[in-house]
């Protein structure tokens, strides 16, 4: 049961209850230490007691930090996941406990960044904020609730389905030439997204051994989905891999992350659709 007595100049409070950890806590009154023995004894008798002290401990970049080393690497996009989970590490709300992560702190991430970045962007920010937190809770014993679960999502942007017209091509593929610093890569991965309407990860993951040159058919084992299938290759594929093999080797995601840096900057300079939505021209 609670007792509490005075050291110093400071009121010292500790519950014993079977079955559970021996709570203490110090108070500068005597007032504020009944009132929370009679509180916490009574949700400890109920069994209905929780231990924030963890979440209290615990700031959200933390909790992200070590989601990226023990979760991340297991996951199928741990590259392109890790990229963003950094960024958000960099952010204003990580810096809060977990216990004060609010959703009104939440929708406050959320209305501040719709101002400068893509509702979509904002969901997938939510998500992995979710994800962490859910994990926390199933694996690592730390007593909190998810405020993502509480906090309205952005309206999900809607599907491009715009095509390049040949003119639009054009200066894209001009754009895209290796010359000075550009990485050479970047543009045989755009024609080959133009004539296989692969999705970048897909092109990014492809090996030697997955391409038949007899059959003109490339396999890919990596899929948005999780389901193998096999890709006919057009003429002009064929002759894009006939290159020196440099070309497709199961490239590093590192390396694809590097490209999707390049491509960004030169979508923003051209105004041009990103290599994912050329899966539909």
């Amino acid at each position: 049961m609670a007792s509490i007595q005075k050291r110093k100049d400071v009121w010292q409070v500790r519950i014993r209850v079977k079955g559970y950890p021996t709570l203490s806590k110090s108070f500068n009154n005597q007032r504020s230490a009944k009132v929370w023995a009679t509180e916490k004894e009574n949700e400890l008798l109920r069994g209905v007691y929780q231990d924030d002290s963890s979440a209290k401990a615990i700031t959200l970049g933390q909790l992200i930090e070590r989601y990226l080393r023990e979760v991340t690497p297991m996951m199928k996009g741990a590259h392109e996941d890790g990229y963003r989970l950094r960024a958000l590490q960099r952010m204003a709300i990580s810096k809060h406990s977990l216990f004060s992560l609010t959703p009104a702190v939440v929708a406050r991430h959320r209305d501040h960044r719709l101002k400068s970045v893509a509702a979509g962007t904002v969901i997938r920010e939510l998500a992995y904020i979710s994800s962490a937190i859910n994990h926390a809770r199933r694996e690592w014993g730390i007593n909190l609730s998810n405020p993502v679960q509480m906090v309205r999502k952005p309206p999900s942007p809607e599907g491009r389905n715009r095509l390049l017209n040949p003119q639009e091509l054009e200066r894209l593929l001009q754009e895209l030439s290796p010359t000075g610093k550009r990485n050479h890569l970047t543009k045989p991965v755009v024609l080959l997204a133009l004539e296989t309407a692969m999705r970048r990860g897909e092109l990014l993951s492809l090996r030697w051994e997955h391409i038949d040159f007899d059959r003109r058919t490339a396999h890919l084992f990596e899929t948005k989905n999780g389901v193998s299938r096999t890709v006919p290759l057009s003429t002009e594929a064929v002759q894009i891999w006939a290159c020196p093999r440099f070309c497709v080797n199961g490239l590093m995601a590192g390396n694809c992350l590097h490209l999707q840096r390049k491509r960004n900057d030169r979508k923003q300079r051209t105004h041009r659709p990103p290599v994912g939505g050329l899966q539909k021209t």
